[in-house]
């Protein structure tokens, strides 16, 4: 209650100042709805009686059917086309009360959806950021699908959002469920939607599928429709911040162990919104029973990838080298790939196996590959020393035989008489081992003395391999023995001093 005097100041600054509602009120110390009481009590309706026309009153009509028809016109064009009607206000006001005369679109409200217990779930990809493993930055993603009335969850990680890994968070998570939902409903996604004109709808074919073999229907909801799938989006969310905050993980397999036990642990402790007097997990139960039964054989959902293979035995397949047998070289051949294991086929036939690497650059090796090509290698140069050996020195076919069926290394004695054969020649040599042969004596050791004594014989020395200097000075030296005799004498003549 006020009194009489602040009526009074009231009634004489609204009608002789024209002050307005609010300004009496902040002046005055009186709250707005004591102002519009006492000027209603004189009959007046607040504000309205002293107020002065508006410049864009005369404009208004032209406002409002301009904004009917052009709802999203700027006001900044519409000043100028007021302008060049003769509106003098400023753009400033104008912005203003042009605020109050654009029509607001419809706000739609939306029915709660309800479905069934096993008839409806929801699926959709999240991303997590990166992680880095060894030397490469991979992205992290997450395959999320709910079941719409229990809201049991399944999520599952991985590194990459691709066919592969959407057909595996399916079976998985059918897996993890028991069971089939009758319907999955995904936003558009390239992985379930490839093009949608209107109703006309083009879906994955790979996706399709999958859907006969588990006897589900692949539905899309609608453009704009956020409360068709709202359950795996709040799903998703809740994966965010109940799970995925702040979790320490040591690679994906142990990120997706701890998802596991996440989803059929708290996430089903919490409050079914179906029932709140159930938890999520006991709804479950009830709708388990419900599901359509699993497929009685496995979907393939395998990596699949073709690949040429070069000179080396490697193939290149996720940024990382898969060592393959090297009687492979120059093929093209498939590798198929979980995230587990990375497999190198040729048609049917698994040609190499290996634990998968989500590494760049890394080398994957299987020992039995790598130790197979050096005994090829060893074997080629084996070979090639052999057949110039035959080639130079036929008696050799036989040395060889002998040596081998009396248990000697042929490796090593190829080896020792090709060093003969570059030091003595061909002739000689065959001449040395033709001798070695008739005197019963298979061994490298009998023909390296025949050759000695051939040499001997001939009175040429025996070759002592010397490294000489590059000098043309050296170049034919020969360096004369000296006799032996003196030494003799020096020996005797010490021997009759003592």
């Amino acid at each position: 209650m006020i009194g009489p005097e602040k009526e009074a100041a009231i009634l004489r600054l609204y009608h002789a100042e024209k002050w307005p509602c609010g300004t009496l009120a902040t002046q005055l110390g009186v709250h707005p709805s004591t102002v519009r009481r006492v000027l209603a009590q004189q009959g007046i309706e607040a504000g309205r009686a002293a107020a002065r026309p508006s410049q864009i009153a005369p404009y208004l009509a032209f406002v409002v059917q301009t904004l009917e028809t052009y709802p999203r016109l700027r006001a900044s064009r519409l000043y100028r086309m007021c302008q060049e009607r003769g509106y003098p206000g400023a753009p400033d006001h104008f912005r203003a009360l042009i605020a109050r005369y654009r029509p607001r679109p419809v706000t739609e409200a939306y029915l709660r959806l309800r479905t069934l217990p096993g008839e409806q779930g929801q699926v959709d990809w999240a991303h997590f950021g990166k992680v880095t493993v060894g030397h490469a930055k991979r992205p992290l993603y997450a395959f999320v699908m709910v079941l719409s009335w229990s809201r049991q969850l399944f999520v599952t990680f991985s590194y990459s959002a691709a066919m592969a890994s959407f057909l595996r968070g399916h079976v998985e998570a059918f897996a993890a469920f028991g069971g089939v939902p009758r319907v999955l409903l995904y936003d558009n996604l390239k992985s379930a939607v490839l093009d949608r004109q209107g109703e006309a709808i083009r879906f994955h074919p790979t996706l399709l599928a999958l859907a006969g073999h588990g006897r589900f229907e692949v539905r899309p909801c609608a453009p704009a429709r956020g409360n068709e799938k709202g359950r795996v989006e709040r799903a998703i969310r809740y994966v965010r911040d109940a799970f995925f905050a702040a979790r320490p993980f040591s690679d994906l397999r142990d990120l997706n162990a701890q998802a596991r036990a996440w989803c059929v642990g708290e996430a089903a402790q919490r409050r079914c919104p179906e029932d709140r007097t159930r938890t999520v997990g006991e709804a479950f139960a009830d709708e388990q029973t419900k599901l359509l039964p699993l497929p009685d054989s496995p979907f393939d959902v395998d990596e699949r990838a073709e690949v040429h293979v070069g000179k080396t035995p490697y193939v290149r397949f996720d940024l990382n080298d898969y060592s393959i047998p090297h009687t492979q070289v120059r093929r093209t051949l498939e590798v198929r790939a979980t995230p587990e294991r990375v497999r190198v086929l040729d048609g049917t036939i698994v040609l190499a196996e290996h634990p998968r690497s989500f590494d760049r650059g890394a080398l994957v090796e299987t020992g039995a590959h790598v130790e197979a090509l050096k005994q090829e290698k060893t074997r080629a140069r084996e070979g090639q020393g052999l057949e110039r050996l035959h080639r130079a020195v036929p008696a050799s076919r036989r040395l060889l035989a002998d040596i081998a069926a009396r248990g000697g290394n042929l490796g090593s004695a190829v080896w020792g008489l090709l060093r003969l054969l570059e030091g003595a020649g061909a002739e000689a040599l065959e001449a040395a081992v033709s001798e070695a042969l008739a005197h019963d004596a298979p061994h490298v050791s009998a023909v390296r003395q025949a050759l000695d004594r051939a040499r001997a014989a001939r009175g040429q020395p025996p070759p002592v391999p010397v490294a000489l200097p590059d000098d043309a000075r050296l170049q034919g030296l020969v360096v004369s023995p000296h006799a032996l005799s003196s030494y003799d004498q020096l020996g005797a003549s010490s021997g009759d001093r003592s």
